[in-house]
């Protein structure tokens, strides 16, 4: 490790305590504590209206929901003690305390946030419920279809850009279709994959497919198609065959822009992954935070959006580790 690697890591430390202390200070003043905590007579009248009694408002309050949480459960027609006696209100996907660390906006502080992550972290794959599952089974969920889109992916894109590269003729007749279908958003897809599949699961699966398919079949037809003339006129002069050009020639030499293909892909995988489990619902790391989102707990969708953001770059650095053990220099 140079030297310049351990400065860029210190001053990433540096912005990141600065941001982390600028957010927390914002978040944390006394005008914005007595904002979070306190009700007004006119919240109090709306929530009591709607069959809460004013015991179990203040008891609510108490616990730290904001008035958007108790009017929620207030719209569940139970009392606090129905609602304690079938687990409590963490089972129907609400969070008590940490609400007068909520700005003004609701938005959550770095400690209620940490506080949030720190339970996920030492207790992952809780299940407690269908709208109530811990994020290490969210996200076995979503990495499962990530991969599997992934390597129907690869099965497809890399053999037809081999053909497409090798052939000029095959290029030109499979590019304007590409071009057609690469830009097209995946929430495009996603109602006619549920359509002709009708399976939530399948159809998800079959959106990270298609979406993946076309980084890598660009640079897999246009690694193949910029291999150097003198490495295949070599092949010619040996009499090797097409196959065998392709796998001991071709192969190696169009690697690193395949894999890069690869690279982007998984990263299209993973953005698509979360925009298509907030439309399908059911298990995975873009239901939870669409579902923590509806429950209005911000710290716990916060917590999620920095998993998703982790795991993107873990699949990026698995890849580019990959990489680099397959870069060649002349």
């Amino acid at each position: 490790m140079n030297r310049n690697n351990i400065l860029a890591g210190v001053l990433s430390l540096v912005l990141l305590v600065v941001f982390l202390s600028v957010w927390q200070m914002l978040t944390t003043t006394t005008t914005h504590v007595a904002a979070a905590t306190s009700m007004s007579p006119a919240e109090v009248e709306t929530l009591t209206g709607k069959g809460m009694s004013g015991a179990d408002v203040e008891a609510y309050s108490a616990d730290g929901l904001t008035f958007d949480q108790i009017d929620q459960i207030a719209g569940l027609g139970l009392t606090r003690d129905e609602i304690n006696s079938a687990g409590g209100i963490q089972s129907f996907g609400f969070t008590t305390g940490g609400a007068a660390e909520e700005a003004q906006t609701g938005f959550p502080s770095p400690t209620q946030v940490w506080r949030e992550a720190s339970e996920q972290i030492f207790n992952p794959f809780y299940d407690r419920g269908p709208n109530d599952k811990g994020i290490g089974i969210q996200l076995q969920y979503s990495l499962m279809r990530v991969m599997t889109g992934f390597v129907l992916a690869i099965i497809v894109a890399v053999p037809l850009g081999f053909l497409v590269g090798m052939s000029p003729l095959w290029n030109a007749a499979i590019n304007p279709y590409v071009q057609v279908l690469k830009p097209i958003s995946p929430l495009a897809w996603l109602p006619v994959a549920l359509f002709l599949i009708k399976d939530s699961e399948q159809a998800s699966i079959f959106v990270i497919f298609i979406c993946s398919i076309w980084p890598m079949l660009i640079n897999t037809a246009f690694g193949v198609a910029n291999v150097k003339e003198d490495w295949l006129n070599i092949a010619k002069t040996l009499e090797l065959s097409r196959m065998k050009t392709a796998f001991r020639v071709i192969l190696p030499a169009a690697a690193p822009t395949i894999l890069t293909g690869m690279r982007i892909s998984i990263g299209i995988a993973w953005l698509v992954i979360v925009a298509a489990e907030m439309v399908i619902g059911g298990v995975g790391i873009g239901y939870y935070v669409w579902n923590e989102w509806n429950g209005l707990n911000l710290a716990s969708m916060i917590f999620a959006i920095v998993v998703i953001g982790v795991v993107g770059l873990i699949l990026d650095f698995a890849l580019g580790q990959a990489l680099r053990l397959i870069e060649y220099k002349e």
